[in-house]
C-alpha cells in the first residue's frame, strides 16, 4: 500500500479519464503546449525565433523530469520557473525564448481554463447519459400508479414515471447552465504581469501585433474568445461560475438520491444490488442504498467546495493576490472529480432501478380512500349534497378512519363510514367505482409522454454522439 495520502476521489471514486485531466502530466504538458503556442505566435508576428527552436520545444512537451523540477523548485521556490528551467534543459537551443514576455499566470491560468473546458465536456457526456437512462425508466413506468408524497405524507396519486420526469427536469436545467458556461468560456490570453500587456509592447513595439498575439494564441489552444481585460489573473468569477454549475448538478443528484433512499425504505423502489454484494457486516438480510448514500455524501462535498471560489472572487486584492493559489489547487479538481463520481453512480442506479409494483399497489390501496375524498365529495355534491357540510363530514370521518389505522392497526374503513352516512347519498359500490387508482392521477401519463417528446428527446438527439458508448463502472 502507498505510504502517503491519496484522495479517495482519485483512488476510489472518479473515472480514469477525469483523473487524467487533472494529473500532473496533463497540467504541466498543457503548460508546455502554451509555451509552444506563444513561441509560434511570437515568431509569426516577427520575433527572432526559429523553426528549429519550436520543433525542439514540441518534441519535449510530454517528457517531464519531475525530479529535476522538484530540486529546482526547492531552490527557487517558484513552480513555474522550476518548469521553465527543466524544459530548458531538454530544449537547449530554445532555452532563451521559453516563456518570453509572459508572466506565470500565462501558463497557470490559461492551463486551468483549458483543463476545466475538457473536464466540463466529460461532465456533459455523463449528464446526458443519466438523462437518457432516466428517460427510459420514465417511459417504462409512465403508467405505474403510485402514491404521491408531500411532506413525506401520502398525497394525491402520481405515477412512477411522472416522478422520474422531475429528476430529469432538474438535470436539464443543469445541462442548460453547463452549456451556457461552455459557450462563454474565455481564455486569459497574453496579458502580461498586471494585465496591461506592457512586456509584449516592449517586445513588439506594435499595438496591433500585441492584440493579435492575444487572439492567435487562444485560437491555437482551441478558444475563440479571450477576456477583454484582466489583472495578473483572469477574473476569479469564472471559477465561481464553473463550480456553481458543478454544485447545481450535485444538488440535483442529491435530491434524486434522497428520493431513492426514501422509496427504498418504503420498499417501492430499489437501487441495483449485485449478487455478491453485502449490505451490512452484522445484519445479513440488509440491502442498504449505498450508491444513493454515496451520491449524497459526495454532493455535500461539492456543494461545500463551491463556496471556496465565491470567497476567493470576493477577496482578491487589486490586480491579484496569491491567497487563492493553494485553495484553487484543491477545490477545482476535487469538484470535478466528485461530480464525475456522482454521475457514474447516478447513471448506474438509473439504468437498473428495481420497481416493486405489488408493494406500490399495497401501499396505494391502504391510502386510497383518503386519496379519493375529493372525487367522492364532488360526486356527492352532484347528487344534491351541500359541499361545505359534506367537506366537514368527510374531514371528521377521515380522522376517525385514520385513528383506526394508526392506533389499532385496523384496515382503512373510510369507504364504509361514508357509505353509511346517508347525507352523502352514495352506495359503497358507487364509491368504489370512483376509487380507481388509474383515474386519480390526472394527466400524469400524458405529461410523461409530452415531456419526453418535447423537452428530453430534442436534447438527446442534438447530443446523440456524446453519450452512446460511455462506460460507467461503479468503483468499490
Amino acid at each position: 500500500m502507498e505510504k502517503i495520502y491519496v484522495t479517495p476521489l482519485s483512488g476510489r471514486y472518479a473515472s480514469k479519464e477525469m483523473n487524467e485531466i487533472w494529473s500532473q502530466d496533463s497540467r504541466y504538458s498543457t503548460w508546455r503546449e502554451l509555451w509552444v503556442a506563444l513561441a509560434e505566435t511570437e515568431k509569426e508576428l516577427g520575433l527572432n525565433i526559429t523553426d528549429e527552436q519550436i520543433a525542439e520545444m514540441k518534441a519535449h512537451t510530454h517528457d517531464i523530469d519531475y525530479d529535476v523540477v522538484a530540486k529546482r523548485e526547492k531552490e527557487c521556490r517558484h513552480d513555474v520557473m522550476a518548469h521553465v528551467y527543466e524544459y530548458g534543459t531538454k530544449c537547449p537551443s530554445a532555452k532563451g525564448i521559453i516563456h518570453l514576455g509572459a508572466t506565470s499566470c500565462y501558463v497557470t491560468d490559461n492551463a486551468e481554463i483549458i483543463l476545466m473546458s475538457k473536464a466540463l465536456e466529460i461532465i456533459k457526456e455523463k449528464l446526458l447519459l443519466v438523462i437518457n437512462n432516466l428517460k427510459e425508466f420514465a417511459l417504462k413506468n409512465k403508467d405505474v400508479t403510485c402514491l404521491g408524497y408531500t411532506h413525506f405524507q401520502s398525497a394525491q396519486l402520481t405515477t412512477v414515471g411522472k416522478r422520474a420526469t422531475l429528476w430529469i427536469q432538474d438535470l436539464l436545467e443543469d445541462l442548460e447552465e453547463l452549456e451556457f458556461v461552455q459557450e462563454h468560456l474565455k481564455m486569459r490570453g497574453c496579458k502580461g504581469t498586471t494585465g496591461t500587456q506592457e512586456s509584449f509592447m516592449k517586445l513588439f513595439k506594435d499595438e496591433e501585433k500585441v492584440k493579435k498575439l492575444d487572439k492567435l494564441v487562444a485560437e491555437k489552444m482551441g478558444f475563440d474568445k479571450v477576456f477583454a481585460v484582466s489583472g495578473q489573473t483572469y477574473t476569479r468569477k469564472l471559477d465561481s461560475r464553473v463550480l456553481n454549475v458543478l454544485s447545481s448538478i450535485a444538488q440535483s443528484s442529491a435530491k434524486f438520491a434522497n428520493d431513492m433512499r426514501l422509496l427504498q425504505h418504503e420498499k417501492e423502489l430499489e437501487e441495483p444490488f449485485e449478487k455478491g454484494q453485502i449490505g451490512s457486516s452484522a445484519m445479513a438480510y440488509k440491502r442498504n442504498p449505498m450508491r444513493s448514500e454515496r451520491i449524497n455524501s459526495l454532493a455535500r462535498h461539492v456543494i461545500a467546495l463551491s463556496q471556496d471560489p465565491a470567497i476567493t472572487a470576493s477577496t482578491q486584492w487589486l490586480e491579484r493576490t496569491l491567497d487563492d493559489s493553494a485553495n484553487r489547487r484543491i477545490c477545482i479538481p476535487e469538484s470535478f472529480l466528485a461530480v464525475d463520481a456522482i454521475l457514474i453512480l447516478y447513471a448506474n442506479i438509473a439504468s437498473g432501478i428495481v420497481v416493486y409494483e405489488n408493494v406500490i399497489r399495497t401501499n396505494l390501496m391502504q391510502e386510497l380512500p383518503f386519496m379519493g375524498t375529493e372525487e367522492i365529495l364532488m360526486n356527492a355534491v352532484l347528487k344534491g349534497g351541500d359541499r361545505q357540510e359534506l367537506h366537514e363530514k368527510i374531514r371528521v370521518l377521515s380522522m376517525e378512519a385514520a385513528r383506526e389505522v394508526k392506533e389499532f392497526g385496523r384496515p382503512n374503513d373510510l369507504v364504509d363510514r361514508i357509505a353509511n352516512d346517508k347525507s352523502f347519498g352514495l352506495t359503497k359500490e358507487e364509491i368504489l367505482k370512483v376509487l380507481k387508482p388509474e383515474g386519480l392521477c390526472g394527466r400524469a401519463v400524458h405529461q410523461v409522454e409530452e415531456f419526453i417528446e418535447n423537452d428530453v428527446n430534442p436534447v438527446l438527439e442534438k447530443n446523440k454522439n456524446l453519450f452512446k458508448d460511455i462506460n460507467v463502472e461503479v468503483n468499490v
